[in-house]
């Protein structure tokens, strides 16, 4: 699922985060240990639209999305009843998002940095489930596809490289889950590859909405 959400099918990125939880029953486990998984599947994003990019879009929001990560940062350190709605939370706000962009017509508004910049910091660090705000935040910069894509891309790969000390600070990040994101490598240089062929073959509002329903059961889930 990273790894083809990296390269042509990023729904199921929303998708892994409550199956990860729901998997090893704990919301900081869950964080810690995909995130290697993310930073090596975004190697394959940044080598794959290296060639298009539109960086400066992204310097007046990333004060936000420092304060955002800031707030993520302390929010760890609440206890697990409380963490795990909260995840649950966000992703189901990250998915109405989702939702409200896919159908949403006309020219998308003016996205203020700070707002965005916050909630993409927060969700990123806390939930690993940022992509629909950014997506929405990029979509009013009205960038072509490609440097739409390439520019969620590249700053991810930073964002998740920022998390890194945040993670091994809360002791999320051990021995046991870079050995897990080692033995999972091979899947997401698989789901890399695939991504771009998949995309091609399967139609698309099948797998947008079989992502959709997966990510919103899981998501109830979490929460009750």
């Amino acid at each position: 699922m990273m790894g083809m959400a990296k390269t042509g099918m990023p729904g199921l990125g929303i998708l892994a985060v409550p199956m990860m939880v729901l998997a090893l029953g704990d919301v900081r486990l869950a964080a810690g240990w995909l995130l290697p998984m993310l930073c090596f599947a975004d190697m394959f994003a940044v080598y794959y639209w290296r060639k298009h990019n539109a960086a400066g879009k992204l310097f007046k929001l990333a004060p936000w999305v420092m304060v955002g990560m800031a707030i993520g940062a302390y929010t760890l350190t609440l206890s697990e009843k409380y963490l795990r709605p909260m995840v649950g939370t966000i992703i189901l706000v990250m998915l109405c998002l989702y939702l409200w962009r896919r159908f949403q017509s006309g020219t998308p508004p003016v996205a203020h940095p700070l707002p965005y910049g916050v909630a993409a910091g927060f969700s990123t660090t806390v939930a690993n489930a940022a992509g629909p705000v950014m997506s929405l935040y990029l979509l009013s910069k009205q960038l072509p596809k490609d440097e739409f894509v390439a520019t969620g891309a590249w700053f991810f790969f930073f964002i998740n490289l920022m998390k890194l000390p945040i993670y091994a600070w809360q002791g999320m990040i051990s021995a046991q889950s870079l050995g897990f994101g080692l033995k999972m490598a091979p899947a997401v240089i698989v789901g890399a590859m695939a991504g771009r062929w998949l995309i091609r073959h399967i139609p698309a509002n099948i797998f947008e909405w079989s992502v959709i329903v997966l990510t919103a059961v899981s998501t109830v889930m979490l929460l009750v």
